[in-house]
Protein backbone atom coordinates (compact mmCIF):
# COMPACT_ATOMS: atom_id res chain seq x y z
CA UNK A 1 0.00 0.00 0.00
CA UNK A 2 1.34 3.43 -1.01
CA UNK A 3 1.79 6.13 1.63
CA UNK A 4 2.46 9.69 0.46
CA UNK A 5 4.46 11.91 2.77
CA UNK A 6 3.27 15.47 2.06
CA UNK A 7 5.66 18.32 2.61
CA UNK A 8 3.80 21.20 0.90
CA UNK A 9 0.29 22.43 0.20
CA UNK A 10 0.92 22.13 -3.55
CA UNK A 11 0.86 18.34 -3.22
CA UNK A 12 -2.84 18.48 -2.28
CA UNK A 13 -3.81 20.23 -5.51
CA UNK A 14 -1.38 18.48 -7.83
CA UNK A 15 -3.04 16.62 -10.72
CA UNK A 16 -0.74 13.60 -10.44
CA UNK A 17 -0.29 12.69 -6.77
CA UNK A 18 2.43 10.14 -7.51
CA UNK A 19 4.23 8.45 -10.39
CA UNK A 20 1.81 5.53 -10.50
CA UNK A 21 -0.98 7.81 -11.71
CA UNK A 22 1.17 9.09 -14.56
CA UNK A 23 2.10 5.54 -15.55
CA UNK A 24 -1.40 4.00 -15.55
CA UNK A 25 -3.15 6.93 -17.20
CA UNK A 26 -0.36 7.17 -19.76
CA UNK A 27 -0.89 3.48 -20.51
CA UNK A 28 -4.63 4.05 -20.84
CA UNK A 29 -4.06 6.95 -23.22
CA UNK A 30 -1.75 4.81 -25.38
CA UNK A 31 -4.40 2.08 -25.52
CA UNK A 32 -7.04 4.60 -26.56
CA UNK A 33 -4.74 6.02 -29.24
CA UNK A 34 -4.17 2.51 -30.60
CA UNK A 35 -7.88 1.60 -30.53
CA UNK A 36 -8.55 2.27 -34.27
CA UNK A 37 -5.96 -0.36 -35.16
CA UNK A 38 -7.08 -2.84 -32.50
CA UNK A 39 -10.86 -2.69 -33.00
CA UNK A 40 -13.31 -3.10 -35.83
CA UNK A 41 -15.49 -0.24 -37.04
CA UNK A 42 -18.48 -1.32 -34.92
CA UNK A 43 -16.61 -1.41 -31.62
CA UNK A 44 -14.76 1.79 -32.49
CA UNK A 45 -18.15 3.46 -33.01
CA UNK A 46 -19.29 2.20 -29.59
CA UNK A 47 -16.12 3.56 -27.98
CA UNK A 48 -16.77 6.90 -29.71
CA UNK A 49 -20.24 6.98 -28.15
CA UNK A 50 -18.66 6.25 -24.75
CA UNK A 51 -16.42 9.31 -25.15
CA UNK A 52 -19.35 11.50 -26.24
CA UNK A 53 -21.55 10.40 -23.35
CA UNK A 54 -18.53 10.71 -21.06
CA UNK A 55 -18.25 14.42 -21.92
CA UNK A 56 -21.99 14.88 -21.27
CA UNK A 57 -21.55 12.93 -18.04
CA UNK A 58 -18.78 15.29 -16.94
CA UNK A 59 -21.19 18.19 -17.32
CA UNK A 60 -23.95 16.54 -15.31
CA UNK A 61 -21.42 15.23 -12.77
CA UNK A 62 -20.20 18.78 -12.14
CA UNK A 63 -23.76 19.94 -11.54
CA UNK A 64 -25.12 16.97 -9.60
CA UNK A 65 -22.11 15.26 -8.07
CA UNK A 66 -20.08 18.33 -7.12
CA UNK A 67 -22.65 21.12 -6.69
CA UNK A 68 -25.59 19.06 -5.48
CA UNK A 69 -28.11 20.44 -8.02
CA UNK A 70 -30.21 17.72 -9.64
CA UNK A 71 -31.39 17.99 -13.22
CA UNK A 72 -33.84 15.70 -15.01
CA UNK A 73 -33.86 17.75 -18.19
CA UNK A 74 -30.22 17.66 -19.20
CA UNK A 75 -31.04 16.12 -22.58
CA UNK A 76 -32.33 19.58 -23.52
CA UNK A 77 -28.76 20.97 -23.41
CA UNK A 78 -27.62 18.00 -25.47
CA UNK A 79 -30.33 18.85 -28.01
CA UNK A 80 -29.46 22.57 -28.05
CA UNK A 81 -25.83 21.75 -28.81
CA UNK A 82 -26.74 19.15 -31.44
CA UNK A 83 -29.19 21.34 -33.34
CA UNK A 84 -26.92 24.39 -33.14
CA UNK A 85 -24.10 22.32 -34.59
CA UNK A 86 -26.36 20.96 -37.33
CA UNK A 87 -27.67 24.38 -38.39
CA UNK A 88 -24.27 26.08 -38.37
CA UNK A 89 -22.54 23.15 -40.04
CA UNK A 90 -25.12 23.12 -42.83
CA UNK A 91 -24.56 26.88 -43.18
CA UNK A 92 -20.90 26.21 -43.98
CA UNK A 93 -19.17 27.20 -40.74
CA UNK A 94 -15.97 25.26 -39.90
CA UNK A 95 -16.36 22.60 -37.25
CA UNK A 96 -14.28 24.31 -34.50
CA UNK A 97 -16.33 27.52 -34.79
CA UNK A 98 -19.71 25.79 -34.94
CA UNK A 99 -18.75 23.54 -32.03
CA UNK A 100 -17.73 26.55 -29.92
CA UNK A 101 -21.00 28.29 -30.79
CA UNK A 102 -22.96 25.16 -29.79
CA UNK A 103 -21.23 25.07 -26.39
CA UNK A 104 -21.71 28.83 -25.83
CA UNK A 105 -25.40 28.77 -26.75
CA UNK A 106 -25.96 25.78 -24.47
CA UNK A 107 -24.16 27.68 -21.69
CA UNK A 108 -26.41 30.72 -22.25
CA UNK A 109 -29.49 28.49 -22.03
CA UNK A 110 -27.98 26.92 -18.90
CA UNK A 111 -27.76 30.35 -17.27
CA UNK A 112 -31.47 30.92 -17.96
CA UNK A 113 -32.35 27.50 -16.54
CA UNK A 114 -30.05 28.05 -13.57
CA UNK A 115 -31.99 31.10 -12.41
CA UNK A 116 -34.75 28.98 -10.77
CA UNK A 117 -32.00 27.17 -8.85
CA UNK A 118 -31.53 30.34 -6.83
CA UNK A 119 -34.95 29.89 -5.19
CA UNK A 120 -35.72 26.17 -5.40
CA UNK A 121 -33.73 23.02 -4.75
CA UNK A 122 -34.17 19.30 -4.32
CA UNK A 123 -37.24 17.77 -5.91
CA UNK A 124 -38.58 21.22 -6.90
CA UNK A 125 -35.45 21.98 -8.92
CA UNK A 126 -35.72 18.56 -10.57
CA UNK A 127 -39.31 19.33 -11.57
CA UNK A 128 -38.25 22.73 -12.96
CA UNK A 129 -35.53 21.16 -15.11
CA UNK A 130 -37.95 18.44 -16.21
CA UNK A 131 -40.41 21.10 -17.39
CA UNK A 132 -37.59 22.87 -19.22
CA UNK A 133 -36.74 19.62 -21.01
CA UNK A 134 -40.33 19.27 -22.23
CA UNK A 135 -40.33 22.89 -23.43
CA UNK A 136 -37.11 22.47 -25.43
CA UNK A 137 -38.34 19.23 -26.99
CA UNK A 138 -41.57 20.94 -28.04
CA UNK A 139 -39.65 23.89 -29.52
CA UNK A 140 -37.50 21.48 -31.53
CA UNK A 141 -40.62 19.80 -32.89
CA UNK A 142 -42.50 23.03 -33.70
CA UNK A 143 -39.70 25.23 -35.08
CA UNK A 144 -39.70 23.45 -38.43
CA UNK A 145 -37.97 26.21 -40.40
CA UNK A 146 -34.81 25.74 -38.33
CA UNK A 147 -34.89 22.24 -36.85
CA UNK A 148 -36.91 20.44 -39.51
CA UNK A 149 -39.49 19.47 -36.89
CA UNK A 150 -40.48 15.83 -36.60
CA UNK A 151 -39.23 15.25 -40.15
CA UNK A 152 -35.69 15.54 -38.84
CA UNK A 153 -32.55 17.45 -39.79
CA UNK A 154 -29.55 15.88 -41.47
CA UNK A 155 -25.93 17.01 -41.51
CA UNK A 156 -22.67 15.68 -42.87
CA UNK A 157 -19.26 14.88 -41.45
CA UNK A 158 -17.34 17.63 -39.61
CA UNK A 159 -15.16 19.84 -41.77
CA UNK A 160 -12.20 21.81 -40.44
CA UNK A 161 -11.50 24.71 -42.81
CA UNK A 162 -12.22 22.66 -45.93
CA UNK A 163 -10.80 19.36 -44.65
CA UNK A 164 -13.69 16.92 -44.21
CA UNK A 165 -13.26 14.22 -41.58
CA UNK A 166 -15.40 11.39 -42.93
CA UNK A 167 -13.61 8.37 -41.46
CA UNK A 168 -14.57 6.65 -38.22
CA UNK A 169 -10.98 6.81 -36.96
CA UNK A 170 -10.66 10.53 -37.67
CA UNK A 171 -13.86 11.40 -35.81
CA UNK A 172 -12.84 9.09 -32.97
CA UNK A 173 -9.60 11.01 -32.49
CA UNK A 174 -11.55 14.29 -32.36
CA UNK A 175 -13.81 12.87 -29.64
CA UNK A 176 -10.81 11.49 -27.76
CA UNK A 177 -8.99 14.84 -27.84
CA UNK A 178 -12.07 16.72 -26.65
CA UNK A 179 -12.73 14.15 -23.91
CA UNK A 180 -9.17 14.50 -22.61
CA UNK A 181 -9.30 18.31 -22.73
CA UNK A 182 -12.72 18.36 -21.02
CA UNK A 183 -11.48 16.05 -18.27
CA UNK A 184 -8.38 18.17 -17.65
CA UNK A 185 -10.53 21.32 -17.62
CA UNK A 186 -12.90 19.88 -15.01
CA UNK A 187 -10.02 18.60 -12.88
CA UNK A 188 -8.40 22.03 -12.89
CA UNK A 189 -11.73 23.70 -12.15
CA UNK A 190 -12.37 21.44 -9.17
CA UNK A 191 -8.99 22.10 -7.57
CA UNK A 192 -9.46 25.86 -8.04
CA UNK A 193 -11.43 28.06 -5.59
CA UNK A 194 -14.45 27.82 -7.92
CA UNK A 195 -14.57 24.05 -7.66
CA UNK A 196 -14.16 24.15 -3.91
CA UNK A 197 -17.07 26.58 -3.74
CA UNK A 198 -19.19 24.09 -5.71
CA UNK A 199 -18.36 21.32 -3.23
CA UNK A 200 -19.07 23.62 -0.28
CA UNK A 201 -22.53 24.41 -1.70
CA UNK A 202 -23.18 20.71 -2.15
CA UNK A 203 -22.24 19.88 1.43
CA UNK A 204 -24.09 22.74 3.14
CA UNK A 205 -25.49 25.88 1.58
CA UNK A 206 -25.76 27.67 4.93
CA UNK A 207 -22.14 26.92 5.82
CA UNK A 208 -20.97 27.98 2.35
CA UNK A 209 -22.88 31.24 2.55
CA UNK A 210 -21.49 31.95 6.00
CA UNK A 211 -17.99 31.59 4.52
CA UNK A 212 -18.74 34.33 1.99
CA UNK A 213 -19.58 32.17 -1.01
CA UNK A 214 -22.07 33.84 -3.36
CA UNK A 215 -24.69 31.12 -3.84
CA UNK A 216 -26.45 32.83 -6.75
CA UNK A 217 -23.22 33.31 -8.72
CA UNK A 218 -21.78 29.85 -8.21
CA UNK A 219 -25.04 27.99 -8.79
CA UNK A 220 -25.58 29.85 -12.05
CA UNK A 221 -21.95 29.27 -13.03
CA UNK A 222 -22.30 25.56 -12.34
CA UNK A 223 -25.35 25.36 -14.58
CA UNK A 224 -23.54 27.29 -17.32
CA UNK A 225 -20.39 25.12 -17.31
CA UNK A 226 -22.45 21.94 -17.08
CA UNK A 227 -24.65 23.01 -20.01
CA UNK A 228 -21.59 24.03 -22.07
CA UNK A 229 -20.01 20.59 -21.68
CA UNK A 230 -23.31 18.87 -22.50
CA UNK A 231 -23.75 21.13 -25.54
CA UNK A 232 -20.23 20.22 -26.67
CA UNK A 233 -21.19 16.56 -26.39
CA UNK A 234 -24.37 17.34 -28.34
CA UNK A 235 -22.32 18.79 -31.20
CA UNK A 236 -20.28 15.58 -31.41
CA UNK A 237 -23.44 13.51 -31.03
CA UNK A 238 -25.01 15.28 -34.02
CA UNK A 239 -22.07 14.49 -36.31
CA UNK A 240 -21.97 10.89 -35.13
CA UNK A 241 -25.67 10.28 -35.87
CA UNK A 242 -25.84 12.69 -38.86
CA UNK A 243 -29.64 12.85 -38.49
CA UNK A 244 -31.53 14.55 -35.66
CA UNK A 245 -35.12 14.31 -34.47
CA UNK A 246 -36.69 15.81 -31.31
CA UNK A 247 -37.44 12.32 -29.95
CA UNK A 248 -33.71 11.74 -29.46
CA UNK A 249 -33.65 14.37 -26.68
CA UNK A 250 -36.71 13.40 -24.66
CA UNK A 251 -37.14 12.54 -20.99
CA UNK A 252 -35.71 9.05 -21.56
CA UNK A 253 -32.42 10.57 -22.69
CA UNK A 254 -32.35 12.78 -19.59
CA UNK A 255 -32.96 9.79 -17.34
CA UNK A 256 -30.18 7.92 -19.14
CA UNK A 257 -27.77 10.76 -18.37
CA UNK A 258 -28.82 10.81 -14.72
CA UNK A 259 -28.49 7.02 -14.61
CA UNK A 260 -24.99 7.44 -16.05
CA UNK A 261 -23.70 9.59 -13.20
CA UNK A 262 -25.46 7.67 -10.43
CA UNK A 263 -24.27 4.24 -11.55
CA UNK A 264 -20.81 5.52 -12.48
CA UNK A 265 -20.38 7.11 -9.05
CA UNK A 266 -21.57 10.52 -7.92
CA UNK A 267 -18.80 12.95 -7.13
CA UNK A 268 -16.06 11.30 -9.22
CA UNK A 269 -14.62 12.12 -12.62
CA UNK A 270 -14.05 8.43 -13.26
CA UNK A 271 -17.73 7.80 -12.66
CA UNK A 272 -18.72 9.84 -15.73
CA UNK A 273 -16.80 7.53 -18.08
CA UNK A 274 -17.59 4.34 -16.18
CA UNK A 275 -21.27 5.23 -16.35
CA UNK A 276 -20.96 6.05 -20.06
CA UNK A 277 -19.37 2.66 -20.71
CA UNK A 278 -22.24 1.01 -18.82
CA UNK A 279 -24.87 3.00 -20.71
CA UNK A 280 -23.43 2.03 -24.10
CA UNK A 281 -22.62 -1.61 -23.32
CA UNK A 282 -25.84 -2.46 -21.49
CA UNK A 283 -28.07 -2.63 -24.62
CA UNK A 284 -25.51 -4.91 -26.27
CA UNK A 285 -25.50 -7.25 -23.27
CA UNK A 286 -29.30 -7.29 -23.16
CA UNK A 287 -29.40 -8.20 -26.85
CA UNK A 288 -27.04 -11.11 -26.22
CA UNK A 289 -29.09 -12.38 -23.26
CA UNK A 290 -32.41 -12.13 -25.10
CA UNK A 291 -31.67 -15.27 -27.13
CA UNK A 292 -31.45 -17.36 -23.96
CA UNK A 293 -34.68 -16.09 -22.41
CA UNK A 294 -38.23 -17.36 -23.02
CA UNK A 295 -39.96 -15.58 -25.90
CA UNK A 296 -42.57 -13.90 -23.70
CA UNK A 297 -39.75 -12.31 -21.67
CA UNK A 298 -37.04 -11.78 -24.29
CA UNK A 299 -39.41 -10.06 -26.74
CA UNK A 300 -41.14 -7.88 -24.14
CA UNK A 301 -41.03 -4.21 -25.26
CA UNK A 302 -40.10 -2.86 -21.82
CA UNK A 303 -37.32 -5.32 -21.05
CA UNK A 304 -34.47 -2.81 -21.35
CA UNK A 305 -36.18 -0.21 -19.14
CA UNK A 306 -37.01 -2.94 -16.60
CA UNK A 307 -33.37 -4.08 -16.42
CA UNK A 308 -32.16 -0.47 -16.15
CA UNK A 309 -34.53 0.05 -13.23
CA UNK A 310 -33.35 -3.10 -11.48
CA UNK A 311 -29.70 -2.12 -11.90
CA UNK A 312 -30.35 1.39 -10.58
CA UNK A 313 -32.24 0.07 -7.54
CA UNK A 314 -29.46 -2.44 -6.86
CA UNK A 315 -26.79 0.28 -6.94
CA UNK A 316 -28.79 2.65 -4.74
CA UNK A 317 -29.36 -0.07 -2.14
CA UNK A 318 -26.07 -1.96 -2.18
CA UNK A 319 -23.47 0.34 -3.79
CA UNK A 320 -24.42 4.04 -3.49
CA UNK A 321 -20.92 5.05 -4.60
CA UNK A 322 -21.41 3.39 -8.00
CA UNK A 323 -18.84 1.56 -10.09
CA UNK A 324 -16.06 3.85 -8.94
CA UNK A 325 -16.92 3.21 -5.31
CA UNK A 326 -16.79 -0.53 -5.92
CA UNK A 327 -13.39 -0.15 -7.57
CA UNK A 328 -12.10 1.83 -4.56
CA UNK A 329 -13.19 -0.97 -2.24
CA UNK A 330 -11.56 -3.63 -4.42
CA UNK A 331 -8.33 -1.64 -4.63
CA UNK A 332 -8.26 -1.08 -0.87
CA UNK A 333 -8.92 -4.77 -0.25
CA UNK A 334 -6.02 -5.75 -2.52
CA UNK A 335 -3.69 -3.19 -0.95
CA UNK A 336 -4.52 -4.10 2.67
CA UNK A 337 -5.02 -7.85 2.38
CA UNK A 338 -5.13 -9.67 4.78
CA UNK A 339 -5.75 -6.75 7.17
CA UNK A 340 -8.84 -5.35 5.42
CA UNK A 341 -11.77 -4.66 7.75
CA UNK A 342 -15.29 -5.23 6.49
CA UNK A 343 -16.70 -2.06 8.05
CA UNK A 344 -14.03 0.26 6.66
CA UNK A 345 -16.38 1.85 4.11
CA UNK A 346 -19.46 1.83 6.33
CA UNK A 347 -21.44 5.00 5.84
CA UNK A 348 -21.24 7.20 8.91
CA UNK A 349 -24.26 9.19 10.11
CA UNK A 350 -23.73 12.92 10.25
CA UNK A 351 -23.81 14.30 13.78
CA UNK A 352 -25.45 17.50 12.64
CA UNK A 353 -26.54 19.12 9.39
CA UNK A 354 -26.90 22.85 9.01
CA UNK A 355 -30.03 22.46 6.86
CA UNK A 356 -31.84 20.88 9.80
CA UNK A 357 -31.54 24.11 11.74
CA UNK A 358 -33.79 26.02 9.34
Amino acid sequence: MRFIFKTSYDQDIRLAKHGGIVFWYGLLLLALLAAPWLMGDYWLAQLTFVLIYGIAGLGLMLLTGYTGLFSIGHAAFLGVGAYTEAVLSNAGLPFPISMACAALLAAAVGIVVGLPALRVKGIYLAIATLAFGFIVEEVMARWESVTGGNSGLSLGSPAIFGWEIDSNAGFYFICLALAVLSTLAILNLLRAPTGRAFVAIRDSEISAQSMGINLAYYKTLSFAVSAALTGLAGALYAHKLQFLTPEQFDIVQSIDLLLLVVIGGLGSIHGAFLGAAFLISMPQLISLVKDYLPDNIGQAPGLQAFIYGLVLIAFVLFEPMGFYGRWLKMRTWLQMFPFYEKGMFRRQKSFQKSERLK
